[in-house]
């Protein structure tokens, strides 16, 4: 299941705003990304005709199964990156910068090592 980055983007800000909040707005995403409000449509319209989210009567966005399923991936990537670069040393900021670089570009296999080999040194603990 390949989808584009930007993509992956999108679904995991609504995850997060979704355990944040209780609900996702398109307003939400477009705060939360740093993107306009056109641009949240114009995403929205794409993901919807692929099958990851859906819109009800309100506007309010929900995640099906397949977008749950990415932005799951994505958001488990990017907690465990972040806590890695700030175990390290990293200011937070700048961890979550560029965790979110990197959890685009991880093969499956690479973050599955990582995950275990954190897992199993538990030295680092990722909430």
């Amino acid at each position: 299941m390949k989808i584009q980055q930007s993509s992956e983007d999108y679904l995991e800000a609504m995850l997060m705003l979704k355990e944040r909040r209780g609900y996702v707005r398109s307003v939400d995403v477009a705060t939360q990304l740093g993107v306009t409000k056109p641009s949240v449509s114009y995403a929205t319209k794409r993901l919807r005709e692929n099958g990851y989210i859906t819109m009800d009567t309100d506007g309010l966005i929900g995640l099906t199964d397949a977008g749950m399923e990415i932005a799951a991936r994505i958001y488990e990537r990017h907690k465990l990156l972040t806590q890695i670069l700030i175990d390290l040393g990293v200011s937070e900021e700048a961890a979550r910068e560029d965790a979110c670089k990197i959890e685009h570009d991880l093969s499956i296999e690479t973050f599955d090592v990582i995950r275990e080999h954190v897992h199993h040194c538990h030295s680092i603990h990722v909430e």
